[in-house]
């Protein structure tokens, strides 16, 4: 009677553990795919705190051509005129006095001459309209009249509404830049065109991306839907939020634009598109 050896042989054994590891390996991709799945989906409905450095794409500079004011020559007549001296401009450092000069001479406004206050002026004004190119409002660069009173809405049942009475808190706001002669302005932008060039240069843009953004700055408020109707809302913890999906989707400088209301928002565009005219066609 032959004795019966227990022990497996060497290839069972290298199979069985063959076979072992590969449903480990499987259980393991299974498991991390359903584990995959179900992080997707919570990440959509409540993103996790951002630990992580974030690393934001450089958007894309829009490039333009304003073009460049022609030089009117009068053929001399008698009596002869002295032709008018040709404007200096100072360095860029020593410029804001020769700015406030002019911009008070096309308003007399004194918010706007408050505004004007600030020190690097053309600096602060160059990166504010780089912020408007982009839709956003650089607040702290730029700081315009805060609006009068505090926002208020009312109720209609579950309905939350925006009350239209906001809208006169930017009335001063809106006045200042109203007062403002936008041929005026654009005939400044061409005789200061040097210092302006330098001040989006040393923010790494060259003549064509600094034309470019203003234009689009410029285009970013042309586009600002003018609502008449009540504006629905919604609340999410302590904010509020436009209800019409298209209207939230809005960039920031544009739902700005809009909580003004729509007689401010219509002469807010006035002013855009005759300032853009006035650019294009010197």
């Amino acid at each position: 009677m032959q004795s019966t050896d227990k022990r497996a042989s060497p290839s069972i054994i290298i199979l069985g553990l063959g076979a072992i590891a590969a449903l480990l390996i499987v259980g393991g991709l299974i498991y991390r795919l359903q584990m995959t799945k179900e992080v997707d989906i919570e990440a959509e409905v409540l993103p996790s705190p951002i630990t992580e450095e974030v690393i934001i794409e450089k958007p894309v500079i829009p490039e333009a051509e304003i073009p460049i004011a022609p030089v009117i020559e009068v053929s001399p007549e008698p009596p002869k005129i002295e032709p008018a001296p040709k404007t200096v401009l100072p360095n860029l450092n020593e410029s804001d006095s020769f700015f406030r000069n002019r911009m008070e001479i096309m308003s007399s406004n004194t918010d706007l001459v408050r505004w004007l206050s600030v020190d690097d002026l053309l600096r602060r004004t160059a990166s504010y309209l780089d912020g408007l190119s982009r839709g956003v409002i650089l607040s702290k660069i730029f700081p315009l009249t805060q609006p009068n009173g505090s926002f208020t809405t009312h109720m209609d049942g579950e309905t939350i509404w925006l009350n239209a009475g906001n809208y006169e808190r930017y009335d001063i706001t809106i006045e200042a830049l109203a007062s403002i002669n936008m041929e005026a302005l654009a005939q400044l932008f061409h005789i200061a065109r040097p210092l302006i060039e330098t001040s989006f240069a040393e923010m790494g843009y060259n003549e064509r991306q600094m034309e470019g953004i203003i234009l689009q700055a410029i285009d970013r408020v042309l586009s600002t839907p003018i609502i008449i109707e009540p504006i629905e809302l919604t609340r999410e913890s302590v904010l509020y939020q436009f209800a019409d999906p298209e209207l939230e989707a809005l960039m920031p400088l544009q739902k700005q634009v809009l909580r003004t209301g729509p007689e401010n928002t219509q002469k807010l565009q006035q002013q855009a598109l005759a300032l853009k005219n006035a650019l294009l066609n010197p």
